[in-house]
């Protein structure tokens, strides 16, 4: 038995070939064209295009390979028509009408394209189960009844923003909805509350050079100093409200073996930089990435992290 694991940007693929390896289990790991991947391991690597995917899936049953996952974040390439072959030009006529749809939509038809030639499809949760934690509030600093409420209210907007296929997390602070994500992510959604304070008649490339210093320099503060030293405060946009919260879980009724959400470190810093109080996460629906670190960060940072059942 053998896994093929269709690998994105970030830490996710790593941490799954590294449960594979423990369980002695073999993965042919398969990079798209374009995208950055950090994985490592001594299993076969294939690269591909999606102009070429219905000839990697051949290559895949030739490999005896039965099992199927995703990990890693994606971005939707540009097609190029010339490229496409033979085996491929079916799959795309199937996957161009949803396209222009939502992620889910357009994951669950890869599902079933990879379910008709005969794979599993399996989801990350199962390949690297510890991904998963188990409810409760996993930090010091505990929720009060105003954080309480906003995680309810952060529920219901993701809830809504399931049915129109838009995203998996917003922030909200006092009951009011401050940003949703989108296509973006939920980094850029951080950063879009915060302004770039006295530096915002400067260049912007420069800016933008000195903020990567700067989060450098904090990421340094932070694991060093305590809580009461973050330098978040005063970053957030000052006409939005302060406090609040990020609310991250699936969309109702998602495809779960994948586009499962996940947080991680980065998370926990931009929460703080951008004044959040904490973070919720839905239990059993949003895998953690280093979860030790993560709690540590919340910690020294004074954020909430609560797994909400």
């Amino acid at each position: 038995m053998a896994l093929a694991l269709f690998a994105g940007r970030g830490e996710l693929p790593g941490l799954v070939m590294a449960a594979c390896r423990a369980r002695g289990e073999p993965v042919v790991l398969c990079e798209m064209d374009g995208v950055e991947v950090s994985a490592s391991g001594d299993g076969a690597r294939l690269p591909y295009r999606l102009e070429t995917l219905g000839s990697l899936i051949g290559t895949l049953q030739a490999r005896g390979v039965d099992r199927v996952a995703f990990a890693g974040a994606m971005t939707r390439p540009a097609l190029d028509m010339a490229q496409v072959d033979a085996a491929t030009a079916p799959i795309l006529a199937r996957l161009q009408p949803v396209f222009a749809r939502g992620d889910d939509a357009l994951l669950r038809e890869i599902v079933a394209i990879f379910e008709e030639a005969g794979f599993a499809v399996v989801g990350v949760d199962e390949v690297a189960p510890g991904l998963l934690p188990a409810g409760g509030v996993l930090t010091r600093r505990q929720p009060d009844g105003v954080f309480e409420a906003d995680a309810a209210r952060g529920a219901e907007v993701v809830a809504a923003m399931g049915v129109a296929d838009i995203g998996q997390a917003c922030v909200v602070a006092g009951g009011q909805v401050l940003a949703v994500e989108a296509i973006p992510g939920t980094a850029w959604m951080l950063r879009s509350l915060m302004v770039p304070e006295a530096r915002a008649g400067e260049n912007p490339v420069l800016w933008a050079a000195d903020t990567v210093g700067d989060m450098l320099g904090d990421m340094a503060d932070w694991l060093s100093g305590p809580a009461a030293s973050r330098s978040g405060a005063g970053r957030r946009d000052p006409a939005l409200p302060q406090g609040g919260i990020l609310y991250k879980a699936p969309k109702p009724g998602q495809e779960r073996r994948i586009d499962l959400p996940v947080i991680g470190p980065e998370t926990v810093m931009l929460g703080a930089e951008a004044g959040l109080d904490g973070i919720v996460i839905e239990a059993g629906g949003v895998m953690v990435i280093d979860r030790p670190r993560c709690v540590e960060l919340a910690d020294r940072l004074g954020l909430v992290l609560w797994v909400r059942g």
